[in-house]
This record gives C-alpha cells, sequence and structure tokens, in this order.
C-alpha cells in the first residue's frame, strides 16, 4: 500500500494505491447494490461511509487502473491509510483470492456461474454499525423506499461529501445519530432502535474487526441482543458486514433458489447447501455471493 501525502494549502484528496492479489473487476461491485444510494457509475465506484471508530466519515473513490492494483481516492480529512484500508475491507481487497479463484477453476458449478460476473469479490457494508443501521430501517420494509429514508437521514444529520465530482450522504456517526429526535417516514420504535445501535457503537461495543476475530456463533448471539434483530439480520451482519469468507448462508432463501437452478434441481433444502458447500470450504460465502448474483 502506497499513500501519496495531500500538498499543503490544496483539497485535491490522498490517493492510495492498493494491491489486488486474485482476480477482481471494479465494474462488477459497481453495479451490486448493498444498501446504499451511492451514485456509481462507469469505471468509477463511490463510497461514503463512518470510518471505523464511529466518531468521523470519509468518502473515497475507487478505480481500477490496472488489473493488479486499485485506486481509491480519499476525501473528508481523514487518516487516508485507514479509509483506503476499510474501502479495501468494503469491497473484499483485504483477502488473498488466488485459492478461491483455483477452486472456481475446478468446480462446473461455480465456474458456469462466476462466468457471468466475472471478477466479482462480494462487497460489504461499511460495517457492522452501517449493517445494523440498515437492518433496521428495512426491516419490513420494500428496500427501495428505506434507501430513500437513509438518503434523507444522511443528508440531514450525517454529512455530504463531494467524491469523485458527485454529492455522497454518509449516515451520521453515532454521536450524531443520539441526536436525532424525528425522521420522516421513520416509526419511532425503529428509531429507538437505531439509538440503541448507536449507544453500543459509541461504547465501542461494535468495532467491526473485534467482532470479525469472534467465533460467527458468538458474533451473532451478541448481535441478536438489539430489539429487532433477528437471526436473519444478525447473519446478514456477520456474512455482509464481517467479511468471513466461509459462512454459509442458512437463513436466505434466493441462495437455495440460485442453487437449485444451477443445479438443475426443483428444490435445494439448508441441509442439501451444507452437503454441497462442503466442497467449497473456505470459500462458502464468496460461492454462495457468485451463485446468487449469476442468478
Amino acid at each position: 500500500m502506497t499513500a501519496l501525502p495531500r500538498p499543503a494549502g490544496t483539497l485535491r484528496p490522498d490517493t492510495v494505491v492498493w494491491p489486488v492479489r486474485g482476480r477482481f473487476d471494479l465494474r462488477q461491485s459497481v453495479g451490486f447494490g448493498f444498501g446504499s444510494t451511492v451514485p456509481s457509475t462507469g469505471a468509477v465506484m463511490r463510497l461514503g461511509f463512518v470510518l471505523d471508530g464511529y466518531a468521523e466519515q470519509a468518502g473515497v473513490a475507487v478505480t481500477q487502473p490496472a488489473p493488479d492494483v486499485v485506486s481509491f481516492e480519499v476525501t473528508g480529512d481523514v487518516d487516508p491509510g485507514a479509509a483506503a484500508a476499510q474501502a479495501a475491507r468494503i469491497l473484499s481487497l483485504d483477502e488473498d483470492a488466488t485459492g478461491y479463484d483455483r477452486m472456481v477453476d475446478r468446480d462446473p458449478v461455480l465456474r458456469s456461474a462466476y462466468a457471468a460476473l466475472p471478477g466479482l469479490r462480494p462487497p460489504l457494508f461499511a460495517s457492522a454499525y452501517e449493517a445494523l443501521v440498515w437492518a433496521v430501517l428495512s426491516a419490513r420494509r420494500p428496500a427501495a423506499q428505506m434507501r430513500l429514508v437513509r438518503e434523507r437521514l444522511a443528508r440531514a444529520h450525517g454529512r455530504v461529501l463531494d467524491v469523485a465530482g458527485e454529492s455522497v450522504a454518509v449516515l451520521p456517526t453515532p454521536a450524531q445519530l443520539l441526536e436525532v429526535r424525528e425522521v420522516p417516514g421513520l416509526p419511532s420504535v425503529k428509531l429507538r432502535r437505531m439509538h440503541a445501535i448507536a449507544e453500543a457503537a459509541r461504547a465501542g461495543d461494535l468495532d467491526t474487526e473485534s467482532l470479525r476475530i469472534l467465533e460467527v456463533d458468538l458474533a451473532a448471539t451478541r448481535l441478536r441482543t438489539f430489539e429487532g434483530i433477528g437471526p436473519f439480520y444478525s447473519e446478514l451482519v456477520t456474512v455482509r458486514a464481517l467479511g468471513h469468507t466461509d459462512v454459509l448462508p442458512r437463513t436466505e432463501p434466493r441462495v437455495l433458489a440460485a442453487t437449485a437452478a444451477r443445479l438443475g434441481r426443483e428444490q435445494v433444502t439448508p441441509e442439501d447447501l451444507a452437503e454441497i458447500a462442503r466442497a467449497w470450504r473456505p470459500w462458502r460465502t464468496w460461492a454462495c455471493v457468485a451463485l446468487r448474483a449469476a442468478a
């Protein structure tokens, strides 16, 4: 990782160059939705997130000048190295994917699914905090509607950054969220649940890297102590925020349907999937993302 310092007296963003280990195509990630409405088009992916530590917001414009490198342009007056490392985690670029590539190449089911979106790695939520906030927002509500609520919340109470010429609204930090008393379109019970998440994040109990090193079941059990977070949403966080490569989704019906379709079966049960996925260790999470995305 090479950080280029920002010249004094300018507003140009800091740039961090990040090596890519294994196959990766940024264009596949640009079109992959994961709980945000950040405007990303063509060869540029725009990210806006609460930086780990949950005290400040960062914007990152991601480009891929070569197959084996990506470039992170960081805005927001934050540590560019920290913001780039978090952006790399969001795009699963903190992993050496050469082992995954070899597995895909030798597995006929995964090979055909991967060919639909070659170079896709699982894009993640920016943090456990942001994934839990999204879980509360989206529960029992249309996702498109709640993305608009999320955008309004970010613009009114978070921070708006210019990222590669586009306005990107970033969620409030926990401290900012605790100051919010009303959000149009959001029931009071959801705001109360989000405040509980913000309190835990401010207390240091939702540090993404700390949760990441726990046993997956233990982390999920801790997450389910939040009101409104059951098995489905605790799995959302462990799979799509903590970035584990080898967690088999057990509550995602679309993964079961995608696997059945790829195998030419009418149905695949969770027990069937567990048996099939034994061959995909230690990349079961990534394999299931490839199957679902291809479907």
